[in-house]
């Protein structure tokens, strides 16, 4: 079987899940058997794409930002895409994001695409006015031979948003390739001895001021607390202001971590704390008990899913059920060993092995049944 991917995400970001999922989506497909895997990739400075040594991808003025350049470098590398989508030596194409500008070279080929979550749709207030990813998405969907789809909660967000049915969805769950093996030792790094830890974005439905109201009266009450922020760009002036205004801004610290860190940040964790309202997998969590870390997240959305029983759930939207369930885990060791004990079974339930075993098995048996 013969799959074509395009270069969307991967000119996109420079980090990020949706080009991680790729990037290892792509890389367990070629090595199973009777697979071959092609790309139309040139030029990219993705992270994931520049660490491998298994293509032939160029980096595109890696120290230089300028107007347009996502533009110009998705541009050049359609050239690529539309060369080998009309050659057509392929059986499917899976486009790695929802710009439809392959449809008209499709010329009768089947294209399946994955989707990630429900945000645009549950909150359009985050896109910018000249954002057109809702409106290609739909699109596309309406287009789409088959769709796959990262969780339930994602799929079932689909059937309610855009009506597609049931049948025309798969779910195949993602995985994290950050673990505890690849941890750089605690003793190189500047950590607190106790420490709460909050990965990714701060964004408004990432529930951060109201996690911070409730995690407040621990960090006050007890000296030895802090919490450390990982990623997600470093706190702004509207943050340090806020910090400063509740006395924490010696106790909240931020972290730029490579996954190196990331996983030791994890591994001397008191506990992972996922207050997001709304998320289409929940990758931290899956991060978090391959580190040997508790979580303790919303039940919102995907969350549960992920977390199964090996996770302690609270109600995102309210900050005391918050602060007494972080509280009775990151006090308690026998509860924390719990959890973590818990988590050796379900982190075992997804692998990028399996993503890409149960992908392949859904591009066969699509594939069969248009013969």
């Amino acid at each position: 079987m013969k799959i074509l991917f395009d270069h969307q995400c991967f000119v996109q970001q420079q980090y990020g899940g949706i080009s991680r999922y790729y990037f290892h989506l792509i890389k367990e497909l070629n090595r199973l058997q009777n697979v071959n895997v092609d790309i139309t990739i040139k030029y990219s400075n993705n992270f994931y794409l520049k660490e491998s040594k298994e293509n032939n991808v160029k980096p595109f003025f890696p120290r230089t930002n300028f107007s347009g350049k996502i533009t110009l470098l998705d541009r050049i590398n359609r050239v690529s895409a539309v060369s080998k989508l009309k050659k057509a030596k392929y059986d499917i194409f899976h486009p790695t994001y929802y710009n439809p500008y392959f449809l008209k070279y499709l010329n009768g080929k089947p294209f399946i695409i994955t989707v990630y979550d429900s945000m645009h749709e549950k909150y359009p207030e985050i896109m910018q006015s000249v954002d057109r990813t809702l409106e290609y998405k739909k699109y596309l969907l309406s287009k789409a031979n088959f769709i796959i789809a990262i969780s339930n909660n994602t799929k079932n967000d689909l059937i309610k948003f855009y009506n597609i049915p049931d049948e025309k969805i798969k779910v195949v769950y993602l995985a994290a390739s950050v673990n505890k093996q690849m941890a750089v030792d605690k003793e190189k790094l500047d950590l607190p001895e106790r420490y709460m830890l909050y990965v990714g974005k701060r964004d408004y439905y990432k529930n951060f001021n109201k996690f911070l109201i409730a995690v407040e009266p621990l960090l006050i009450n007890n000296p030895e607390l802090y919490l450390i922020a990982a990623g997600g760009g470093k706190f702004n002036n509207e943050e340090l202001k806020l910090f400063e205004s509740k006395k924490l801004l010696n106790k909240i610290l931020y972290r730029n971590a490579d996954d190196s860190f990331l996983a030791a940040l994890y591994s001397n964790a008191a506990a992972l704390i996922f207050p997001s309202l709304y998320e289409g997998f929940g990758i931290p969590a899956l991060e978090a008990m391959n580190c040997g870390c508790p979580v303790i997240m919303s039940n919102t959305s995907s969350l549960p899913e992920v977390g199964g029983d090996a996770a302690v759930y609270f109600d995102p939207t309210n900050t005391d059920d918050m602060r007494h369930k972080i509280e009775a885990v990151i006090f308690s060791n026998d509860l924390r060993n719990n959890i973590v004990k818990k988590s050796e079974k379900q982190r075992q339930k997804f692998s990028f092995e399996k993503t890409a075993i149960q992908t392949l098995e859904l591009y066969r048996q699509f594939l069969e049944k248009r013969l």
